[in-house]
């Protein structure tokens, strides 16, 4: 059980829950910017962009990165939980520059004939960058 004090964070995939822990406050990638968390929070829902996911306790820092999807926001009883739930989550110590090499070399050789395909190669080319950006944090 956790207290009024914190925040409940769960990160989930389409494979298997990710996450499940406590922690003080907590920073989201929202597609147009970020979103601090903070005890109390009223409750929102929000779309995610690509990028890194900060779960602050008293003396440490977790870091994530989401691969977009959507956040829930909710107070039941003076208890705040964020629900993150994401096509991908990975621990920022598992994003490698290989990892953000392949991942931009994959985006720019996409096809752009389409505005479909453009769609899907800026989409592409935006997680690339959310990935680099975890990576370059270390």
């Amino acid at each position: 059980m956790f207290e009024t004090k914190h925040v409940r964070v769960v990160i989930v995939t389409p494979e298997k829950a990710i996450l499940d822990e406590i922690a003080d406050s907590v920073v989201l990638p929202l597609f147009d910017g970020e979103l601090g968390v903070l005890p109390g929070r009223a409750p929102l829902t929000g779309r995610l962009g690509p990028g890194e996911l900060r779960m602050m306790g008293i003396s440490t820092e977790q870091r994530y990165f989401v691969d977009g999807g959507f956040v829930q926001v909710s107070t039941t009883s003076g208890k705040t939980a964020v629900t993150v739930l994401t096509p991908k989550a990975y621990p920022a110590s598992a994003v490698t520059q290989a990892l953000c090499q392949e991942t931009e070399q994959q985006a720019n050789a996409m096809p752009t004939a389409t505005p479909f395909e453009r769609e899907s190669r800026y989409k592409a080319q935006e997680r690339a960058r959310g990935l680099a950006r975890v990576a370059a944090k270390g």
